[in-house]
């Protein structure tokens, strides 16, 4: 499937500007259109959301990691 520069932004939760920097940098990869019309094929960023995911499951098992007892409060010297 094949969207449109702000397609892409709302896809990817950022601005229209930014997406187009990015197509300028060569990060997205876009096809043209017989009427010139910049289309970007949705599925080079299923590797990018999967990583966030990742991270995402990551952060989340750090943080419900009980904190281990500090031994020196069961030490009574």
């Amino acid at each position: 499937m094949y969207l449109t520069v702000e397609e892409t932004a709302d896809y990817l939760s950022v601005s229209v500007p930014y997406v187009e920097s990015l197509i300028l940098q060569g990060k997205i990869r876009v096809l043209r259109d017989s009427e010139g019309e910049v289309l970007i094929y949705k599925d080079q960023f299923k590797t990018h959301f999967e990583q966030l995911k990742k991270y995402k499951n990551l952060v989340e098992e750090l943080a419900n990691e009980p904190i281990p007892e500090d031994k020196d409060i069961k030490d009574e010297d």
